[in-house]
């Protein structure tokens, strides 16, 4: 049988070529949500040189986790109070036209055994897809936020972040990097710890962990414990028998080379507590070094305030009062661990990882892809 032709032309017609994928416009607006333990936050940026330029933000605490240790569950009033949050965070998406996201959810959502319920319930209330990512991500987008305040001198980096189910700790050794490269180098595992064979002088990570306790679970597992400072030796001896599998290296580290960079709420909390600042100013903490001295002094100062005095310091805020004695107990353990007497403070997790990795992806950012 005699192929068809169309048109009557007596040939088929030429192959069009696919046209190429759009490029991404470097002027297009990029949003990053973090749906966590206790906080929900978003920020929506647009890509400026080898950063990025925050135009708008959305930070509440919604105490998602609220009772979960015990349950198991999301709490009716805790899926109330973050879907609350979500509507703010889709008008603030539909106002700037945002067209790159990422959502994503961690420890809670990981944790609780009616979580697609809750992702079902989110979507048809804010249209909003959430993405429950796993530990090793979110460890790993923590890390290449810290990338430009790692210091060209390090050798050794371990990178905390305390969030409010979990913590990740990651090991990093940039020994092997050339010096004015390490920075850069960090900001190359946003494709994964152990990435394929790499052009590049390569950061090794050397271990990591996610420790399922944050400032919201640890303070659950001693919310019985009466007594404020037998409450926070608790807290921190029983964190540090929960680093017992994170060994990056049996033998002594030298001090020398070695960086700690803290994220969290805990640890600019503390920053701004010691730098006496009544009015939040990140400027100010984002880059702080603070020596061990200091951040003991600053949890001495919060153990002789106790409960009630915390709850009024205005360095501290009313939505973190309640929180900053498990995450401050988080850190004396970290602390008291690893050989360094300073710790690099950083305002920015998650949410700017999450920034930095799709810009990268997208080759908007000046130095990247990455």
């Amino acid at each position: 049988m005699t192929p068809r032709r169309p048109n009557g032309a007596g040939a088929f017609p030429k192959a069009v070529a696919t046209p190429a994928p759009a490029q991404p416009d470097p002027a297009s607006l990029y949003a990053a949500l973090d749906l966590g333990t206790n906080s929900c936050r978003m920020l929506i940026a647009q890509p400026k040189g080898s950063q990025f330029h925050v135009v708008d933000s959305f930070s509440k605490s919604v105490q998602l986790g609220t009772g979960l240790e015990s349950s198991g569950r999301l709490s009716r009033s805790s899926m109330a109070r973050t879907v609350q949050a979500l509507r703010i965070c889709k008008g603030k998406l539909e106002k700037h036209q945002v067209a790159r996201m990422r959502l994503v959810a961690t420890e809670a959502c990981r944790r609780a055994t009616n979580a697609r319920e809750f992702i079902s319930f989110v979507r048809h209330e804010t249209g909003l897809e959430l993405e429950i990512i796993e530990p090793e991500e979110e460890a790993r987008l923590a890390v290449v936020s810290c990338a430009p305040l790692v210091s060209t001198r390090t050798e050794q980096l371990l990178v905390v972040d305390i969030g409010g189910g979990s913590t990740e700790l990651v090991w990093i050794d940039l020994s092997a990097v050339p010096r004015h490269d390490r920075p850069r180098a960090i900001m190359r595992l946003h494709g994964g710890f152990h990435p394929a064979d790499n052009p590049f002088p390569a950061a090794r990570v050397v271990d990591w962990i996610s420790v399922p306790l944050g400032v919201a679970t640890l303070k659950e597992q001693f919310d019985d414990v009466e007594d404020d400072h037998a409450r926070f030796a608790l807290m921190s001896w029983f964190f540090e028998e929960n680093l017992a599998d994170f060994s990056p290296y049996a033998a002594e580290q030298a001090k020398e080379g070695f960086q700690i960079i803290g994220t969290s709420g805990t640890v600019t909390t503390v920053a701004a507590s010691h730098l006496g600042l009544k009015r939040y100013d990140r400027t100010k903490v984002d880059g702080l070094r603070m020596t061990s001295a200091q951040i003991d002094q600053v949890i001495r100062t919060y153990l002789y305030l106790g409960p009630e005095g915390r709850r009024t310091d205005p360095r501290i805020g009313r939505d973190r009062h309640a929180l900053i004695m498990s995450g401050a107990a988080i850190l004396q353990a970290l602390m008291r661990l690893w050989p360094t007497d300073r710790l690099s403070v950083a305002d920015r997790g998650l949410r700017e990882g999450l920034l930095y990795a799709q810009m990268s992806a997208d080759g908007v950012l000046e130095d990247g892809p990455f």
